[in-house]
Order: C-alpha cells, then structure tokens, then sequence
C-alpha cells in the first residue's frame, strides 16, 4: 500500500501523460532524468510531490503524474502470452463471484494478467493457485505479479506444470485459461467444493461449444452460462458526441458453471425442441398462419397446400420459389 498511495517515494512507478495522451511510466530514482524528444524530466521533482501534479520538462512540455492503474499496467506489461484483458477480467472477477480470502485454482498463467486481479480480489487472507505448463511463460508472469506488488504476493503459488497434477481440495474457485479445458473437468470437479464456480476463458465458438457439453455431460455442475463482453469508447467533446471510431470487440467467451453436491443428479433442463425434422409441418402460429384462414381444425396439423414448398439445390442449401408472378432468372 505504500505504493499505492499518499507522496511519490523511491521505487514508485510513475504515469507521465503528454497533451497528446501518449503514456510514458517510469520507476523513481533520486538523481536520475526520464528523457525524450520533449526535453528531460528530473526525478527529484516528483519525489515527494503528490499524484496528480504537472511537471514541466527541459523542453517545456508539460506532463500529468499519476500512479498507473492496473489496467495500465496489464496493457504495457512485458508479455509472454496474450494477456487477459481488463474487461474480461473484470467479468471474472464478478462472474466467477470472487471474493475476499477465496481459494482458487487458476490454470493458464500466461504473462500474469489475470492473476493481478484475482490477488487484487483474494486479498492476502485468501490462496491463488496458479498452474503454467511453459517454464518461460511462469518466469514472465512472475516478474509482472512481482512488479506490480512491489514483491512477492503472500498468497501466491505458481506451479510449472499441467493442472491434471494437481491434487488441491477445498477449492472455491477454478479459472480456466487454457487450450483444451474439457480434458480437466475431473481434476476441476474433484477440487471443487459443492457451490464453487468453475469459469472458463476461451476463443473460438468451437471451443466454447465443447466445454458447455463437456460441463452438461459430466454430471457434477448445474447448467453452464456463456457469453462475451465488448466495450466501446465514445467521443465526448462538446455537442460532438458520438461513439468512438475503435474499440475492444471480441476477445473471448466466457463460461461459468456451479458445482453440485456429491450424488446428486442435475435436473434436466428443460428446452422448446426447433421444428427443424425433415418433413414436419410448422405450428400456424409461428409460421405466421391463421389456423382458421389456412383451413386447420386442428392446429397441430397444418395442409400441405398452406405450407410454402423448399426445393433443395445440389449443395443441400435450400433454396426459396420465386414469387408469384416474378421471372425465373
């Protein structure tokens, strides 16, 4: 915490914001300058001196001093691996409902992003477990956690090594941010305490895909929920209001699913089956029908001559009549 608040000491990482909005950190050290194009910027004159202070450089340009926020940091950490981003951590982080002294299990450390945010929501009372099969991945993630805490964070582990090994019990929380999480589900169910939340992280539908139905079949978790956050920027300036010309779209899906009690069977989700059979007539009121127009007594049962005809093509696409009265091309 003494990083985090009150006068810039030595060691601080600072923020300098130019006009242009460029960003430059730098880390506090009596004596030493932060140069650029712009002229040079003396250490001594920020430390001591309060966050959000102006300081000018030899060249006259004027910077803004701030500590930078951790999603600042995730975004200019040295990487190893593609980080999580900020806003699907902050969706974890609510999502997978982690809390003060949790103990989770944590696979797929990549550069640390994410493991930032779980040991900001955990606290030091609570237990992060992380797991990382590459060697050079953990060393990254390591030294980002490290930086960003000033040290070592007290409850941290990273394992080098596939959580298939893990042997933990007692666990609140599992994060998945991995390649194939449906090979662990056995470890993730075995860890898991009745109530707990798995949440895992993934790219593609294909993936997401396999890891609800691995969810649905294994028999141990309530009925998973999947979906994805994109964030947009606006534009505000004056009565020129609108929304920004970038921004953050599609970087993952989300799926998180409730550990069941032992022996207990999940109870089977109940869901409206598409009319989607070869040969089955549409129900009048979803085809747009008036039973009583089309000549149906019995809406269950529509005529043949009420149901438009769906000639197939060679490629199995079906392929619409045209309308009445239009040219055939």
């Amino acid at each position: 915490m003494t990083h985090r608040r009150g006068p810039f000491t030595k060691g601080d990482r600072v923020q300098l914001t130019d006009p242009k909005g460029r960003l430059h950190t730098v880390v506090l050290e009596p004596g030493k300058q932060f140069h650029t194009h712009r002229g040079a910027v003396e250490h001594d004159a920020l430390l001591g001196r309060p966050e959000g202070i102006v300081v000018t450089s030899t060249g006259g340009t004027d910077y803004l001093a701030l500590r930078p926020l951790l999603v600042d940091f995730v975004l200019s950490m040295p990487r190893g691996a593609t980080v999580v981003y900020p806003k699907d951590a902050a969706q974890i982080i609510t999502y997978a409902d982690i809390f003060p002294g949790a103990r989770v299990l944590e696979a797929g450390v990549g550069s640390g992003a994410l493991s930032c945010s779980l040991l900001r929501a955990i606290g030091d009372a609570g237990r992060l477990v992380s797991y990382e099969r590459r060697e050079d991945f953990a060393a990254v993630a390591q030294r980002n956690i490290e930086t960003f805490f000033g040290g070592p964070h007290p409850a941290h582990t990273i394992r080098v090594g596939d959580l298939l090994e893990s042997r933990e019990r007692d666990i609140d929380r599992v994060i998945l941010d991995m390649l194939a999480p449906w090979d662990v589900i056995d470890t993730v169910s075995a860890a898991l305490l009745p109530g707990g939340v798995v949440c895992a992280y993934v790219a593609t539908t294909t993936q997401l895909s396999r890891v609800v139905e691995a969810l649905r079949g294994h028999g141990t978790f309530a009925e998973p929920a999947a979906f994805e956050t994109m964030m947009r920027n606006w534009h505000v300036e004056g009565l020129a209001v609108r929304p920004g010309h970038r921004m953050v779209g599609h970087t993952g899906f989300l799926v998180t699913a409730r550990r069941l009690a032992d022996g207990v069977t999940p109870p089977v989700r109940r869901r409206r089956p598409a009319k989607t059979g070869l040969g089955e007539a549409p129900d009048p009121a979803v085809a747009g029908l008036d039973p009583a127009v089309a000549g149906v007594t019995d809406p269950g049962a529509v005529p043949a001559a009420t149901v438009p005809a769906v000639v197939a093509s060679s490629n199995s696409d079906p392929v619409a009549p045209a309308a009445e009265g239009q040219a055939e091309a």
